[in-house]
């Protein structure tokens, strides 16, 4: 995959269609040419913006890997309390809906920014992200509507909500740096992992506390609330928006023959499929594989020892994963994480003690991380015009939204088939970065 050599390059071949943006403005007095197009790569609002997507990341990815709170073995709340006349694969639906719906509604918030759009698009987001999680709490146990209104809220309402705020909280980045778009891209995409150590463990303690399941989620509600509030005053737009509007049309028929930018996207489904087996599965794999008692009871608890664990070194994974970019460039840190994340998913097959539990869940995290890390950077490097950026993030998000191996694993969890499945179809993400 090509790119520019030197950061002073891709500053000289700034995009035609900025210039043309910047010269169309109204009033030629507030914006300057020059200005816009030389990136500050800091000063209070960039970093302020890096912050406040940092939240939104936070809140939004981080909440999701919440969700075994609610469905966990143990606790009972969905499953034995809550909605009982709902089977197992039923209530998973839930999670499996509002992850989708947080990837996939990219697609129409990530145009909606670049045409200018970005803080109505983040008001109503944050304040529709409060109203379900308020509408959550108001479920009561054993009565029959609460399957519809919990799906609704959680499953629809929520996922919905932070779809409209995760593609323009990474795309906004391309505003304030170039030089290191990459590194801090790394930092908000890291408010995710964060997020998904922080939420677990609090609403655990929320629920199984004196507070129980309504306060619990309202408390929750409440904190979310006042970290997306501080996002929305710290994030700011720069460069002005696309005067002359391109038909969503237009910017798929240019994307489709864009064959660095194709390969790309094939690439993080493939990538997306071994990511979601290893984060959905990895504590089911080690109870059923005969470990401790009291390393079982952690694999099922609402804090899982595995998955803090794994999100523990995939917070680390992204944060590192702008700084080695920064030397090795975006390509070469893809194509070796990649590469390791395979390595560490065909080791799956091969788990039997906690030791080789932890061991897989900490490299698998780091280096999958950096993956991750490195997708917004990578998307926004392959966009010509920068009014297309967010249109054509949400394109790659949306195509990387679907986990299959679940259906590979089948009932009778066989464990070796999905592995390979996971840890075969990673690598396509460096061959496809190569190739690109």
């Amino acid at each position: 995959m090509s790119y520019p050599s030197s950061s002073d390059e891709i500053a000289k071949q700034a995009p035609e269609s900025v210039s043309k943006s910047v010269e169309s403005v109204g009033n030629t007095s507030l914006v300057d040419p020059s200005d816009a197009l030389s990136f500050p790569e800091g000063g209070f609002t960039a970093w302020g913006t890096v912050l406040g997507a940092l939240l939104i990341q936070f809140c939004g990815f981080g909440y999701v890997s919440a969700y075994g709170v609610f469905q966990g073995k143990h606790i009972y709340f969905y499953t034995q309390t809550y909605l009982t006349n709902s089977t197992p694969s039923a209530i998973a639906w839930i999670g499996s809906v509002n992850a989708f719906l947080i990837l996939s509604v990219g697609i129409v918030s990530g145009r909606m920014v670049d045409r200018g759009a970005f803080y109505p698009v983040m008001k109503i987001g944050c304040l529709l992200q409060c109203f379900f999680l308020f509408m959550l709490s108001l479920a009561k146990p054993e009565q029959y509507y609460q399957a519809s209104l919990i799906f609704l809220s959680q499953g629809i309402g929520l996922g919905f909500a932070m779809g409209l705020t995760n593609v323009p909280s990474i795309a906004v980045i391309s505003h304030h740096f170039q030089r290191r778009k990459a590194f801090a891209m790394g930092i908000v995409a890291a408010g995710g992992s964060l997020g998904a150590i922080f939420h677990p463990v609090m609403l655990n303690n929320l629920i199984n506390g004196r507070l129980g399941f309504a306060n619990g989620v309202r408390a929750s509600a409440a904190l979310s609330g006042g970290l997306l509030f501080i996002a929305n005053l710290l994030m700011r737009t720069r460069l002005p928006p696309q005067q002359k509007i391109v038909s969503y049309t237009r910017v798929l028929k240019n994307s489709s023959r864009d064959g660095a930018y194709i390969c790309t996207c094939v690439g993080m489904a493939a990538f997306e499929f071994g990511y979601f087996f290893e984060s959905f599965y990895l504590q089911l794999d080690s109870t059923l594989h005969g470990l401790s008692q009291g390393f079982s009871f952690y694999s099922n608890c609402l804090s899982p020892r595995q998955l803090t664990i794994l999100s523990s070194g995939s917070f680390i994974g992204r944060l590192t994963g702008g700084v080695v970019a920064a030397y090795v460039g975006i390509p070469n840190t893809i194509i070796v994480s990649s590469l390791i994340s395979s390595a560490v998913l065909f080791a799956m097959v091969g788990l039997h003690s906690a030791t080789s539990v932890a061991v897989i869940a900490v490299s698998y995290g780091v280096f999958s991380g950096g993956v991750v890390a490195m997708m917004g950077p990578l998307i926004s490097h392959l966009t010509p015009e920068f009014s297309h950026t967010g249109a054509r993030m949400g394109i790659a998000f949306a195509t990387s939204s679907a986990p299959i191996c679940g259906a590979v694993l089948t009932s009778h969890y066989i464990w070796w088939k999905a592995a390979i499945l996971a840890g075969a179809s990673e690598p396509y993400q460096a061959a496809l970065s190569v190739f690109g």
